[in-house]
């Protein structure tokens, strides 16, 4: 009875430990729709580090996780951070007036027929009335231009929402790895 009672303990023990990893630390996402395509896949299944910003800031171009509605949580990557102008032209990412290169968009570029454009034309201003993204708040876009419900549609994401960044990729086994491309790109 004594060994029984000692294995009850060690896996109550184990589900809190679990219980706690899971609500502090990370969590699992099954990414639903195109929208991040190609880099996540309908179906993909994430963990999310829910500790990253809570010691550190977001940065530009990280994927993450957020509360979209009551009900849904949406996968997108970070463009404008506070303080940001962002403006699309001629299929190029304006940050703060500059060019900035966004390497994870090239095979959509790629296949897209001459002389067509993955990204609208946009600017803050004409999108949401205001030209810089405010304190608190982030710019979503995802990958996949031309099919991604983000900012452009919703606006700003209340840095509050977010769930956390996207750390890895657990499935399918094939694209089993790190997501997360901020530090090589920045």
């Amino acid at each position: 009875m004594k060994e029984i009672w000692s294995w009850v303990k060690a896996i109550v023990i184990a589900l809190i430990v679990v219980a706690l990893v899971r609500q502090f630390v990370f969590s699992n996402y099954i990414v639903k729709g195109e929208s991040m395509m190609p880099t996540l896949q309908d179906g993909n299944r994430l963990i999310v580090s829910k500790v990253g910003y809570t010691f550190g800031k977001p940065h530009r171009f990280d994927i993450i996780v957020f509360h979209a509605t009551k009900t849904d949580d949406y996968v997108k990557r970070i463009i404008g951070l506070p303080g940001d102008t962002i403006a699309y032209r001629n299929d190029q990412l304006y940050v703060n007036g500059k060019p900035v290169s966004e390497p994870y968009l090239k095979q959509y570029k790629e296949e897209l027929p001459k002389g067509t454009d993955l990204t609208n034309n946009f600017n803050l201003k004409s999108l949401t009335g205001k030209v810089r993204v405010p304190k608190g708040k982030l710019w979503v876009m995802g990958d996949n231009r031309q099919n991604s419900e983000d900012s452009r549609y919703f606006g700003f994401v209340d840095e509050k929402e977010v769930v956390g960044r996207v750390a890895f990729r657990y499935w399918p086994m094939d694209e089993w790895g790190t997501v997360h491309l901020a530090a090589l790109i920045q």
